[in-house]
Order: C-alpha cells, then sequence, then structure tokens
C-alpha cells in the first residue's frame, strides 16, 4: 500500500469516526427504558448525555434537559469530559491531517514537515478514539450496574422504585466510530514512516586544500623492499640530481655546486 493511499485512507477513516463520535454525543438515546416485562406502554423513556426524553403512546414527545451540574453523578460528568476531549482532538486532528496530506501542495513545505504533522494526526486520532470507547464504555458500566440493582429490587416486591434501561443505540454509534478513530490513527502513524525522506548512512566529505591549489599528478612509482635509505631532503620543487663520476664530482657544473 503506497503512502498516499494509506494516509488518504486513514483521514477518511478517522473523519467518519469523529463524525461518528459527534453524532453519538448528540443522541439522546444513551440508556433506553427496558420493556421486557411490560412491552406494552403508554410511556416510554430514554436518556442521553444532556437530557432526558418522554415517549408517549399518542407520539408526543417531550425532552428535558439536564438543568443541574452539580447534582448529576461524577461518572457521568466524566463521560461527558471524556467525549468532550475526544470531539475536539479529532477536530483539531482533522485540521493538521488536511494540511499534512502529501497530495496537498502548499507553498514549499518539505516531506519532513509533512511526516511530522501526519504523526501528530494520527496520535490525536488515535486519543480521540481511546477517549470515546473509554467514555461509552464507563457509561454502559453504569447501565450495567444499575440494571442488576433494580433488577434486585424488583424480586424484593419494590418493583415500583425506579425503572429499569438498558443500552440505547448511541453506546453502538460511540463504541463504532471510536474503533474508527483508531483505526485511523494508526493508518496515519503507518503513513508518516513512508513520508520521511531517505538518508543515506554515509555522508561524503570534501577536502580542500588551504592555500595555493595543489594539483597531484599520477605516474609510475617503484616498490621498494622497506631498507633503502631516505633520499636527501631537495633544496627546489622539479629538482633532479645529476649523475656523478667515480671521484664524487658531477661531469659539468650546476648550479647548486655553488650555494
Amino acid at each position: 500500500m503506497s503512502t498516499t493511499i494509506c494516509q488518504v485512507m486513514g483521514f477518511l477513516v478517522s473523519l467518519l469516526g469523529i463524525g461518528g463520535s459527534i453524532m453519538a454525543t448528540a443522541m439522546d438515546t444513551w440508556s433506553t427504558q427496558d420493556l421486557y416485562d411490560n412491552p406494552v406502554t403508554a410511556v416510554f423513556q430514554y436518556q442521553g448525555l444532556w437530557r432526558s426524553c418522554v415517549r408517549q403512546s399518542s407520539g408526543f414527545t417531550e425532552c428535558r434537559p439536564y438543568f443541574t451540574i452539580l447534582g448529576l453523578p461524577a461518572m457521568f460528568q466524566a463521560v461527558r469530559a471524556l467525549m468532550i476531549v475526544g470531539i475536539v482532538l479529532g477536530i483539531l486532528g482533522l485540521l493538521v491531517c488536511i494540511f499534512a496530506l502529501k497530495c496537498i501542495r502548499i507553498g514549499s513545505m518539505e516531506d519532513t514537515a509533512k511526516a511530522n504533522m501526519t504523526l501528530t494526526s494520527g496520535i490525536m486520532f488515535i486519543i480521540a478514539g481511546l477517549c470515546a470507547i473509554t467514555g461509552v464504555s464507563v457509561f454502559a458500566n453504569m447501565l450495567v450496574t444499575n440494571f442488576w440493582m433494580s433488577t434486585t429490587n424488583m424480586f424484593q416486591g419494590m418493583q415500583n422504585v425506579q425503572n429499569r434501561y438498558t443500552f440505547g443505540s448511541a453506546l453502538f454509534v460511540g463504541w463504532v466510530a471510536g474503533g474508527l478513530a483508531l483505526v485511523g490513527g494508526i493508518m496515519m502513524c503507518l503513513a508518516c514512516k513512508g513520508l520521511i525522506p531517505e538518508e543515506s548512512r554515509y555522508k561524503a566529505v570534501s577536502y580542500n586544500a588551504s592555500g595555493r591549489n595543489i594539483s597531484y599528478r599520477t605516474g609510475p612509482y617503484k616498490v621498494g623492499s622497506g631498507y633503502e635509505a631516505d633520499p636527501k631532503t631537495r633544496k627546489g620543487a622539479g629538482y633532479e640530481e645529476a649523475p656523478r663520476n667515480e671521484d664524487g664530482r658531477r661531469p659539468y657544473p650546476s648550479k647548486y655546486d655553488y650555494v
């Protein structure tokens, strides 16, 4: 799978996940009245994160928002906070991801910057998905606890104490949305690796001689055995020693004889 396809698919999947989280948060069917013992009723109740609703048999529905904050359970407020944090992070991740798409070129943005933005948006999507899944799971745990407590009270002869509530459709929407956001974030993190430019392990270093430019010529050389005496220091560039006679003198005078 190419980097561009992985990045675009991660963006689309995350977009569906964040949209589903917003929809689940706004829905009023987080918990619905259990009609197992009374399938025919004149009043049907269901509740959401922001208001509770009552639907009558005539089709008339009345919803009442929660006017208090401190009077709500602490876990209920925690679910609200988790869903809001997930939505905010998801929206920010979408904005960052739009500018990080490889198919969109903005100015002279380098691939390294796009890779960092892709990784950032992926992490945001993962956190947003975890917040949605955690919030929905906490609310579901609250429903299960209250359901069994209500069932116990019913067996003890206190049927009219409170109604039993079960899972609403918003919980399933939230679970699916959180999973999509999580998968989209993972895909964005995988796409980040393909956006990083490949660099060679060994970098070539050029050395320039200081001072005058010096040119070196290659020529034939003689391999020595390592026991030859060191040659005498020459007194000038291009100096070549003239052959000598048996008495040690040169056959013709040289300019170095007068030095």
